[in-house]
């Protein structure tokens, strides 16, 4: 099955996010709006206990983090992929390591840009015409991220939360 680390934000900052993403973004129904901390990995039905244990003990080690979304930005010329920008700060570098180092599943592929996907999959001109607009428009957005889901994929491609973990919870 396959797994992964997000962080949701807050409604505010997900009804506008899906107020593109409803146009432009073909995974709408599949997922909120989301910051991904550790991508897609698979695991089976014993290996997703320990890793479940393993995160809770990386988030006791972790405070709350402020996620700042203040600009869009794109993976042009990689992938047509554009999105709200998050700014990468100490205390979401650390547990994005902490995360991806000597855990379960590959390390990344790309390094890590912080970010909440608003439009994906796009042909050039599609791309071309919607990053001038949006940049124009821009984001300006803060809050505080308190908790991290594991998530995982349903047989429809739809994904849903499996656990969620408070950051820096004491038990």
């Amino acid at each position: 099955m396959k797994y992964g680390v997000v962080a949701f934000p807050s409604k505010k900052l997900q009804d506008l996010a899906n107020a593109y993403r409803k146009r432009y973004d073909p995974h709408y129904a599949q997922i909120t709006p989301h910051l991904t901390v550790k991508g897609v990995f698979e695991a089976n039905d014993q290996e997703i206990e320990e890793v479940a244990k393993a995160i809770k003990e990386v988030t006791k080690k972790h405070t709350p983090f402020e996620l700042n979304v203040s600009k869009v930005g794109t993976f042009a010329p990689i992938t047509n992929t554009i999105y709200f920008k998050a700014t990468l700060n100490d205390e979401l570098a650390a547990l994005h390591k902490d995360l991806n180092n000597d855990f379960f599943g590959e390390k990344p592929e790309f390094a890590f840009v912080p970010h909440v996907t608003i439009a994906q999959k796009l042909s050039s001109g599609e791309h071309d015409d919607i990053i001038g607009q949006l940049k124009m428009i821009g984001v300006d957005h803060t809050e505080t991220i308190d908790r991290l889901h594991l998530t995982y994929q349903l047989e429809d491609g739809s994904w849903t939360v499996y656990e969620t973990f408070r950051l820096d919870e004491d038990n």
